[in-house]
């Protein structure tokens, strides 16, 4: 069993002139890609109003989502081949010439193609983010680090909307991706100047194009499903997209051409269930995309009150992980690895007691903080699961892929989450209240088995990790 470390670093070590740089275009970098994912459909009606294409409304989170998966999915290679400022700076021109894209659209077909350069660029830089930070920061500095970059999934997941909703309000939608552009420009500028320009490996690694092909047709098949109005329909998609994703576990387990790392396939290592804890976390965040709607039906809330309402599962997320990531003793790391998903189950299942129907204000006040104490389940789990992947592999090599893999893992569970989501909410018919508890303990009881995955990513990996290991490896903490 290793030593605990002797005092947590601080944040200002983390953001002092040293690091601050790096720090700055590692958060900034997963930043836009969450952003993103909801900013264009915020917009979408008015720039359907303007430049029309309605009937592909659809393709526009299905084609980013498909890209950010597969950018993500190719991290590791784009490190070997050009060091971490060189992809850096590919990460940011993709995602600015995608931003510039849509901002010029003068067809929704013109558009999809940006969204789709934009995702690209998204997924590339934030598994940048995971991968990169072994060599940007010291090794005392990468719980604070996978902490600022994980809460960035919660800030987007509330500046998204509300940037999006902002601009539309105004007609201006253009206007967001010109501010995107700007926001890559500025970041691209600085990388030389902040990010070391080594981990070049020199070996080509061959693309993994079976996996890359399944998990494409499998988000896409989810991310079709997530926008079907019939519960049928969206139970198919869900169906599809689940064989396919047993197909690439089937395929990856055999293939030499990996996404994730061997270990993750390895009889008794843990790998696999802390990927699976951290992808049951990121699914529960699809939950708040439909409190606003809740709020508005069952409360009577007006719109704007109801989209704040919406980001408590964020806000409790990205707060929680201000104390947390102080957290460095053995035993408390694997507490609150399990303590994450069951403060989220938990959040869910309260909140599902306390929908009713024209419930007074003062009653729909009760559901900011459960809903932040679920979110801060996810903020006090995270960071920690993200070391511990990240240290997973004693190969650098490797352990640029188990990090880089964070990412994909983040993203696909977004993706799935908002599918059966929808999938809940229809089977509440007209019903709003049965929509609502459907929703909320569906979910409750989907994220409750990151319990037990949490539980399970500590048991089998002790035995095997030996004398030095990493402090936050997995299974022991840090």
């Amino acid at each position: 069993m290793t030593p605990a470390l002797s005092a947590p670093p601080r944040w200002r070590e983390l953001l002092g002139p040293e690091h601050r740089g790096a720090a700055l275009v590692l958060a900034v970098g997963v930043l836009v890609g969450a952003v993103n994912i909801y900013l264009a459909s915020s917009m979408l009606p008015t720039a359907v109003a303007d430049i029309g294409g309605e009937s592909f409304y659809a393709w526009n989170m299905t084609l980013y989502l498909v890209a950010m998966v597969v950018a993500t999915m190719l991290v590791s290679r784009f490190l070997a081949r050009w060091g971490s400022a060189g992809a850096y700076l590919f990460g940011f021109a993709l995602f600015l010439a995608g931003s510039l894209t849509c901002a010029a659209s003068w067809t929704m077909p013109v558009l999809l193609v940006g969204r789709g350069i934009q995702g690209l660029g998204a997924g590339l830089l934030s598994g940048l983010g995971f991968a990169v930070i072994r060599s940007a920061l010291p090794r005392r500095l990468w719980t604070r680090g996978n902490a600022l970059m994980s809460a960035m999934y919660g800030v987007g997941n509330f500046a998204g909307p509300a940037l999006g909703g902002l601009f539309a309000q105004f007609g201006s939608w253009r206007l967001a991706f010109v501010l995107m552009a700007g926001v890559a420009a500025v970041c691209g500028a600085i990388v030389p100047r902040v990010l070391p320009r080594g981990e070049r490996s020199g070996v080509t690694t061959p693309v993994p194009v079976g996996s890359l092909v399944l998990v494409m047709a499998a988000t896409a098949a989810v991310s079709v499903a997530g926008v079907r109005h019939d519960a049928l329909a969206r139970a198919a998609g869900l169906a599809v997209a689940l064989l396919l994703v047993v197909g690439f576990v089937a395929h990856e387990r055999r293939s030499e051409r990996r996404v994730f790392p061997g270990a993750t396939y390895r009889a008794g290592s843990a790998l696999k269930w802390v990927y699976l804890t951290l992808g049951l976390l990121a699914f529960g965040v699809a939950v708040e995309s439909f409190i606003p709607l809740f709020g508005q039906r069952l409360a009577g809330l007006p719109p704007l009150a109801a989209g704040f309402f919406g980001a408590a599962v964020s806000l409790g997320w990205s707060l929680a992980q201000i104390g947390s990531s102080s957290a460095v003793r053995e035993r408390t790391l694997r507490r609150l690895r399990t303590l994450g998903p069951m403060l989220l189950a938990l959040g869910f299942l309260v909140q599902g007691l306390l929908q009713r129907e024209n419930a007074p204000t003062w009653w729909v006040v009760i559901w900011v903080p459960v809903l932040c104490i679920a979110g801060s389940g996810i903020g006090i789990a995270y960071p920690h699961l993200s070391v511990a992947a990240m240290a997973a592999g004693a190969d650098p090599e490797e352990g640029r892929l188990a990090a880089a893999a964070i990412a994909t893992v983040t993203t696909m569970s977004t993706a799935f989450g908002t599918a059966v989501a929808g999938l809940l909410v229809s089977l509440g018919g007209r019903s709003m209240l049965g929509s609502a508890r459907w929703l909320l303990f569906g979910f409750a009881v989907l994220c409750a088995l990151g319990i037990f995955t949490a539980r399970a990513a500590d048991r089998p990996a002790r035995p095997e990790r030996s004398t030095a290991a990493d402090p936050s490896s997995v299974g022991q903490g840090s």
